[in-house]
């Protein structure tokens, strides 16, 4: 009798407190699409989604419809860090400068964004 062998590899998308309540604020039907838009992104890595560094931290943007999605890959999957709505105070404030560079890099210069990633992060381990 041959024994087969058969390596599974799980793929997660791990919300953080901050992100799991900003996506349950979402409609179910938006919910499902953006649980439908992760699944196998950790093997192909597209090229759509925005990169920010800061150190030793990368994180990447997507949007989906009037949302952002700021997520960072993990040997599981992904861990969703944010989820804003482009139509926020906070997003637009991130966002919003002298327009000079393109919205990564505006993004990983901002102090205040990884601040607020960090907050995020911490309060998961809390």
């Amino acid at each position: 009798m041959q024994q087969i062998e058969e390596s599974q590899q799980y793929f997660q998308i791990i919300f953080n407190p901050k992100s799991a309540a900003e996506l349950a604020a979402m409609p179910k039907d938006l919910q499902l699409q953006v649980l439908g838009e992760f699944k196998g992104v950790a093997d192909d890595r597209p090229e759509g989604f925005g990169r920010l560094e800061n150190g030793r931290i990368t994180l990447h943007r997507y949007r989906l419809r009037q949302y952002r999605i700021y997520f960072e890959y993990h040997k599981l999957g992904v861990v969703v860090h944010r989820i804003l709505s482009k139509n926020t105070l906070k997003d637009f404030f991130f966002r919003n400068s002298k327009m000079t560079k393109n919205e990564d890099e505006m993004l990983a210069e901002n102090p205040e964004f990884w601040r607020m990633i960090k907050d995020a992060t911490q309060a998961s381990r809390a």
